[in-house]
């Protein structure tokens, strides 16, 4: 609770008087946030209110009557929006990796859920271990150095905002903290999930099993790897780099090179 509280301070993410949605999809990361969430509501230092909302995809088999039970206890009002997104990406577009079209169609229904509610604040459950694994992601696979921010504002949803108040917590922290608790939380019952779950190495076809066990593997040789990496995002070096975009604008080399102007004395020494 006292990194969110950090993490909300840090990155200004809750204002007084907030009416903040919480996405819950029933797992670790979204249930550990609406419980911190609800909990810190008694000593943050502006007052704001929760809510919760399931994006329900369709898939069969999945009972979110015990996210209904701990919303109750926790007293934040809870509503489930009904979609279709799972029979159209598996039986309709047949995606072979769909995770990506996933997210964003649960994100786009949660959105116009809100909307309707007049609320422009949703929260999700992304930690910082997400962050990591999407900026290799997006250098390993997407050709691009990019990274997931701590807040962002809705391009299709005018003044709708989005924040992570997980940001700065690693995601093996909220599993000790489960575990601690004795806490259960539901099973996805998306069929790549399964599949991934079931492969021998772990990962199946999944990129992101892949970026986590990459890390995994690294910090056995420099434990500080993922702290290296959180700082870096946060201090980026832009005149090293031989292009850059800026609000969906690309910078070439010539260009960007023009826009730092005349060289450093320190340049001039190395040249």
């Amino acid at each position: 609770m006292g990194r969110i509280r950090r993490c909300a301070e840090d990155y200004n993410m809750i204002c007084a008087g907030d009416k903040i949605a919480v996405g819950v999809s029933g797992g670790k990361d979204s249930l550990s946030l609406l419980y911190l969430l609800a909990a810190l509501r008694r000593y943050y230092p502006v007052p704001y209110e929760l809510q919760a909302v399931t994006i329900d995809m369709g898939l069969p088999g999945m009972d979110f009557s015990p996210v209904a039970e701990l919303c109750a206890k926790l007293d934040v009002p809870y509503q489930i929006k009904k979609t279709e997104i799972g029979p159209i990406i598996f039986e309709y577009r047949h995606e072979k990796n769909p995770c990506s079209m996933c997210a964003k169609m649960r994100r786009g229904a949660l959105h116009n859920a809100m909307k309707e509610r007049g609320i422009t604040k949703i929260a999700l459950g992304h930690h910082l271990s997400d962050v990591l694994e999407t900026t290799l992601l997006g250098l390993f696979y997407g050709a691009q150095l990019q990274t997931m921010p701590p807040k962002l504002r809705s391009r299709n949803f005018p003044g709708m905002e989005l924040i992570r108040p997980l940001y700065c917590v690693h995601e093996d922290a909220i599993i000790a903290w489960k575990n601690y608790n004795g806490l259960r939380f539901l099973q996805c019952a998306c069929r790549f999930t399964e599949e991934r779950d079931g492969a021998a190495d772990g990962v199946g076809e999944s990129k992101r099993q892949e970026m986590k066990l990459l890390l995994r593997e690294l910090k056995k040789t420099n434990p500080n790897i993922e702290k290296s990496m959180f700082r870096a995002i946060h201090g980026v070096q832009l005149d090293t780099f031989p292009g850059f975009k800026f609000r969906g604008r690309a910078f070439a080399f010539p260009e960007a090179y023009n826009l730092r102007g005349a060289s450093s004395a320190e340049d001039e020494a190395a040249l």
